[in-house]
């Protein structure tokens, strides 16, 4: 059977036709999937929560849903609907399930939600991020049972009990899509059971399964199961503990216990059980292996209590300025990725199968890691990022700043939760403290929960910053390239920029130059109002001051950083839209440019492993064009071709960047060959120019089961149009209209216009392509979606919708169940992920021309300290006299001002000048080439004032305390250096 129809599966039917019938279940734990048979109305009616109301007149919907989930990118974000919304659901257990114990899993709620069991007040949740339980086990009633659920997703929520404000609740980055937008489950379990993660809202901390001893090439470890234990009997219980584990095929590879002991009447306790186990295959990027560990627990050897928790065991490791993953360094790259990681007309709330669509798209342009940006994300992303093999950071709650109070004891809440919650998902590798950094005190607050509450998972804490902390394992800016030969520094988010898919290059229409569109706040709009063909650009020129300064250049090194963000976001903006488009890929996840770039610049652990190439933009133009064509390739040299016509070199430049100036267009194949700095072909692309428009073609993309009659699936229909061969046209962009048969509901997609066409029938497609959202009804039918555009014969595309069967409200086909593994990369490789390109050489001591009781700040490894000649020094210098006589390569610095300010340099090897210049600006560092010349002593003067024309401009950040470099406090006349290295060649 496949595993995605959703047919009962039998074990859970007979316990639903048992229910109905009247006799005991037949198992002693059922995990149901309680999303469908809601109804919702927005209003805030009189006596809503009691059992006998009326809501016959309510919207019947499945969950997730988001109460306002027409507003996600028709409005701005600050103008997101908000209010009180009610969420009702009738449904039905047997009088058994009196006896046992019921909980109610929800995802979460946004912000606040109340819950109401047969019109009695069963809980409140308020923090907007965690899961929540609620034990309805007393407020059942023989046969139908009514649960009501009040939401208000205000942005002034306060909480109840303080008067508090949540300091996420933000109109800048946190999309507000209201009431239930994430899924819920049932479980019935015995009075004796393993508890819930859900510690807030159950005081329970659940299963906690995890593996250490690794041996990673003999592919063992040992592996650890904790379950907590809870007795609800009138009397003690004698139990025993046992522990299976399943691989991905099902298969038992290996079975322990624990000797059975007694737990009193009431009490709760913590039983555990480890072993060997070999043959293992270790989680890794791009290898999503999971496998099922099941937890019993058996009374006079009959099982009373079973858990499954789907995990993955690897091993991770972080000091000497670097992450290890499986014994491999590992570079990460990836995203800053807003949580609510929405869609148009949907938000959040998408099936599974399109969170492991989207995510894996984000894989597939060789990312390693997203960053979710200031709270933690939901339950189905976390697992989707388990299936595909990518790492998280994992942050808890805040805004851009450190909080005291209250407020701090929220964060610390949801951190401890989230901990609980999402300790068995091996995607997760950071915890992350704050957005911004926070103070040592409150960094060793979030890592004694982690020590608490997962010890044992290989997860680092940390925040943003922290460049000085003797409490974080990791840390890194957000806009610049940091350093260490400590604890792992990547930057938090970078490459800040925004394009929109509309927008090509200066010579197709609708010829959006840089800039064009108006200003935000009164800044140079060119940042923010780019088309593709900069973007990319820029993304790749970006990336390379991270990948220059990768493990194997030094001992203090960069361990990368995530670009902002994957996919355009209904958050903070600035451009001509009221939506973020800085993602690779477009709110309906249409690639543009920059994911191409991507794919090339990130293909390797550390170093490129597999040479790629990619032409910047398209090879349809007017006669006559002359436009410069950018190659994106890990190439050591690239030649273009133009039917088959060479057209030379290209000048290379930010290492995978190359430039070919004032190409003639022609109609045709432009191709681009790469070559090893041997001369040999390794690789190659390219693009054609193609036909004229002659039809439209509709490709749907649904669950691997196909579209499912449950309320809440969704199809992924793209549109494009195509010339007489079936290519797609680069430029087309005519309106399509579209038409609806069947049971299912319009969504529709998203295109630069009115309210951004959100819900339309009238869509363009944007270079030819352009996708829409069609959501399944609740019955089973076929749907047939029609899209006709003036000139081209209509197209149609057939859907047929499978059954999705529940009863009483209650699914055995649970959210992410049976969606496959991303397992492409194979499991992590054993040789090095790096070679050694330079060797860092010691310093010894250092004098200074003036100020030198601080010259060894100049090379502390502490970015946080500086040297700076004094304001009187008319001729500053600092003189480093090295633990070793060495031929220096290079010098490295990190300057104050490093954004705005050229420095004119002299440096000098035992009095011998082997540098005199400008040094460049830059994000971070800059890397001095050096003439050959052996010594023992290195001085670097400065012979002129400092230079801040054309300085590195960040004015897109709201907060400019953010960008400081340092420059407004260090005269131009004054040497100041943050860090100096000195290199040679191995």
């Amino acid at each position: 059977m496949n595993p995605r129809t959703p047919t009962l599966v039998p074990a859970a039917l007979a316990v639903l036709l048992a229910w109905s019938c009247g006799a005991a279940p037949a198992a002693a734990r059922e995990v149901f999937n309680f999303n469908p048979g809601w109804k919702l109305a927005v209003a805030d009616p009189a006596r809503a929560a009691e059992a006998s109301f009326d809501d016959s007149g309510w919207k019947k919907v499945t969950l997730p849903r988001a109460w306002n989930e027409d507003d996600a990118f028709s409005k701005d974000i600050a103008d997101h609907t908000t209010g009180i919304a009610w969420y009702r659901k009738r449904f039905t257990l047997p009088e058994e399930a009196r006896g046992q114990k019921v909980f109610i899993e929800f995802e979460g709620a946004r912000q606040a939600a109340e819950v109401y069991v047969n019109g009695k007040r069963a809980a409140l949740h308020e923090d907007g991020v965690t899961a929540f339980g609620v034990d309805i086990s007393a407020l059942l009633v023989p046969g139908e049972n009514v649960i009501a659920v009040r939401t208000d997703n205000s942005w002034e929520y306060r909480e109840q009990a303080t008067g508090q404000r949540y300091q996420w609740e933000d109109k800048n980055f946190n999309a507000n899509y209201g009431g239930l937008p994430k899924n819920v489950k049932l479980h019935v379990a015995d009075k004796l059971y393993q508890t819930l993660p859900l510690y807030s809202s159950l005081g329970t901390t659940g299963v906690y399964i995890y593996a250490r001893d690794f041996d990673i090439r003999g592919k063992r470890a040992t592996v650890t199961a904790e379950s907590q234990v809870r007795n609800e009997y009138d009397k003690p219980r004698t139990f025993s503990y046992e522990v299976e584990i399943r691989d991905a095929d099902g298969k038992k590879v290996a079975g322990f216990s624990a000797p059975a002991q007694t737990l009193a009447a009431g009490a709760t306790g913590t039983v555990k059980a480890s072993a060997k186990v070999g043959g293992l295959h270790f989680w890794s990027w791009g290898y999503g292996y999971l496998y099922n560990v099941v937890t019993t627990l058996k009374v006079d050897g009959k099982p009373v209590d079973s858990v499954t928790t789907r995990t993955g065991f690897r091993k991770t490791e972080f000091g000497h300025g670097m992450i290890k993953l499986n014994d491999r360094v590992i570079q990460v790259h990836g995203y800053a990725q807003r949580t609510t990681n929405e869609w148009p007309a949907i938000g959040q709330s998408v099936p599974a199968w399109m969170s492991d669509y989207s995510n894996g798209l984000a894989l597939e342009s060789n990312a390693n890691l997203f960053r979710w940006m200031h709270i933690t994300p939901w339950k189905q992303d976390v697992e989707s990022f388990d299936r595909i093999g990518m790492m998280q950071a994992m942050p808890a709650g805040d805004s851009e700043a450190d909080v005291t109070g209250r407020r701090w004891g929220q964060r610390l809440e949801v951190m401890r939760d989230e901990i609980i919650y999402n300790r068995n998902n091996p995607s997760i590798v950071f915890y992350e403290s704050g957005n911004r950094g926070v103070s040592e005190e409150h960094m060793r607050d979030m890592k004694a929960i982690r020590d608490e509450f997962d010890p044992y998972g290989g997860r680092a804490s940390g925040s943003r910053e922290m460049l000085a902390s003797d409490v974080a394992e990791y840390g890194g800016e957000m806009l610049y390239i940091n350093k260490s030969a400590r604890i792992p520094f990547w930057a938090m988010e970078y490459s800040r920029d925004e394009a929109a898919r509309e927008f090509r290059d200066n010579w197709t229409p609708p010829f959006h130059k840089d800039g064009d569109g108006p200003q935000h706040k009164g800044a140079d709009a060119s940042v923010y109002n780019r088309n593709q063909d900069t973007h990319a650009i820029e993304d790749v020129q970006r990336w390379y001051d991270y990948w220059r300064e990768r493990p194997g250049t030094g001992t203090r090194v960069s361990s990368g950083g995530v670009n902002i963000v994957f996919s355009d976001t209904n958050t903070h903006h600035r451009g001509l839209d009221n939506y973020r488009r800085s993602g690779e890929v477009d709110a309906m996840r249409i690639k543009k440019d920059g994911w191409f770039a991507h794919q090339v610049v990130w293909d390797g652990w550390v170093d490129i492993e597999h040479p790629r190439a990619y032409i910047i933009g398209h090879w349809n133009y007017a006669p006559g064009t002359v436009k410069p064509v950018t190659v994106v390739s890990s190439a050591d040299r690239v030649d273009l071709y133009l039917n088959g016509k060479p057209l030379g070199h290209g000048r290379q430049h930010e290492r995978f960047l190359f430039s070919f100036d004032d190409v003639a267009w022609q109609p045709g194949e432009l191709k681009a060959i790469g070559y090893n700095a041997a001369g040999k072909q390794i690789c190659e692309t390219s693009v054609a120019t193609a036909g004229a428009p002659a039809a439209l073609r509709l490709t749907a993309m649904t669950a691997p089961g196909g579209l499912h009659a449950d309320g809440a699936d969704l199809a992924l229909v793209q549109v494009e149009v195509v010339d007489a061969k079936g290519q797609r046209n680069p430029v087309a962009m005519d309106k399509v209209h579209f038409e609806l048969d069947g049971p299912a509901e319009w969504r529709g997609g998203i295109a630069q216009g009115p309210d951004n066409y959100i819900l339309s029938h009238d869509l363009p497609v944007i270079g030819g392509v352009n996708r829409v959202l069609v959501r399944s009804g609740a019955e089973p039918g076929r749907i047939v979606l029609r899209a006709t555009a003036e000139g081209y014969a209509p197209a149609e595309l057939v859907l047929q919708s499978v059954s999705a069967p529940s009863s009483g409200g209650l699914s055995t086909h649970l959210p992410g169940e049976g969606q496959p593994l991303r397992l492409d990369r194979g499991p992590t490789p054993t040789t090095p992920s790096f070679h050694v390109s330079r060797v860092a050489v010691p310093v010894a001591s250092v004098e200074a021309s003036s100020n030198g009781e601080n010259a060894a700040k100049s090379f502390d490894d502490n970015e946080t300290s500086v040297w700076a000649s004094a304001a009187g020094d008319k001729k500053p210098a600092i003189t480093y006299k090295l633990a070793a006589p060495a031929t220096l390569s290079e010098v490295v610095l990190k300057l104050s001002g490093w954004r705005e300010r050229s420095y004119p340099l002299r440096v000098l090897v035992d009095d011998t000048e082997v540098f005199n210049g400008m040094t460049p600006k830059s994000l971070g560092y800059v890397t001095l080439p050096l003439k050959s010349h052996k010594g023992s002593s290195v001085r670097i003067e400065l012979i002129g004032a400092a230079d801040e024309k054309n300085a590195i401009a960040l004015t897109e950040v709201a907060n400019q305390k953010i960008t400081d470099t340092g420059a407004n406090r260090t005269p131009k006349g004054t040497l100041s250096i943050v860090e100096a290295e000195f290199y040679r060649v191995p």
